[in-house]
């Protein structure tokens, strides 16, 4: 009889709720066909109340990791074995790996935020930035920027003014950064914080498809020439946020860039090899540009 050598492939993933919106799928499987790994990269919809079970599933089904998207960023910390050293600091989790029967859970958004705006850095370090949310995607944000920009003050803006504050703290205890000020959205301090402000983030999903027509921001006269506004928020590529930024000469980053970036960050370390990055964005950037227009709504990439 002829033996099988056939291997199976190993899995990864991500866990989120909901995550028909996601393009990791498609970035990562890319990715293991050029450098020709045998891997498969699997969508998970996980609903809060399961995801203790989710993650014991990792383990129990022998899946090498995942990524970890909205809204289980912060959640998942409880569930894993070990933190790395900056996921700890940022109080949030985007991806983990499995190692010596363990869980470890890191947090490669950083990479990605990091990547995403040191052509700005210059423009950025010792400035005001402007902050919008309060939840996972804030934490790598305000982080980051306090470790590698060092920016002079951050506002914090956020519906939930008590979310926004335990940030404020968490930094103050974690980073020794006290340049932290809370705003509630849509109230006249939100306007002054942008108008001191060279960056402006949106850390939450407002925009986000199929609410592509949303916008975080107010409806204000401020002037935008020069500034700096950056969107977590890649699907669509250009969100309203973004498209109402660069009418008014601002100067605007896609969420796309911190994908790739963290994107590869998460690779490396399920892989143990780099991600062919600039072939990865050869081969979809205009894929994905097209996917989220106003034409091509309804094409699916995920």
């Amino acid at each position: 009889m002829k033996r099988n050598t056939e291997t199976h492939a190993k899995i990864v993933g991500i866990i989120g709720h909901p995550i028909g919106h996601s393009w990791s799928p498609l970035i990562h499987e890319t990715a293991f066909k050029f450098t020709k790994q045998n891997y498969k990269y699997v969508a998970f919809d996980v609903h809060p109340k399961n995801l203790r079970d989710a993650l014991k599933g990792i383990l129990a089904l022998g899946v090498v990791g995942c990524n970890v998207t909205v809204p289980h960023k912060e959640a998942v910390i409880e569930f894993v074995d070990e933190l790395s050293a900056d996921a700890r600091l940022v109080g949030a989790v985007n991806t983990v790996y499995a190692e010596n029967d363990m869980l470890v859970g890191h947090n490669t958004d950083i990479d990605g935020v990091v990547e995403a705006l040191k052509p700005y850095k210059d423009q950025i370090v010792n400035q005001s930035v402007t902050v919008f949310g309060a939840g996972g995607g804030a934490r790598a944000v305000v982080y980051s920027l306090i470790s590698y920009f060092r920016p002079e003050e951050i506002f914090i803006v956020n519906r939930d003014t008590s979310r926004a504050e335990l940030l404020k703290k968490f930094f103050a205890d974690s980073q020794n950064y006290r340049n932290i000020k809370v705003d509630e959205l849509h109230n006249l301090n939100e306007a002054d914080a942008v108008t001191k402000s060279k960056l402006i983030v949106n850390a939450t999903s407002v925009g986000m498809s199929p609410m592509v027509d949303e916008t975080i921001m107010g409806e204000h006269s401020i002037d935008l020439d020069g500034k700096i506004f950056f969107d977590i928020v890649y699907n669509p590529v250009h969100t309203k946020f973004l498209r109402d930024a660069r009418k008014r000469n601002a100067i605007i980053v896609s969420g796309l860039e911190m994908l790739y970036f963290q994107a590869a960050k998460a690779f490396e370390l399920w892989t143990g090899m780099p991600m062919p990055l600039e072939k990865v964005r050869a081969k979809l950037d205009q894929q994905f540009v097209k996917a989220s227009s106003p034409k091509e709504r309804k094409v699916s990439v995920h």
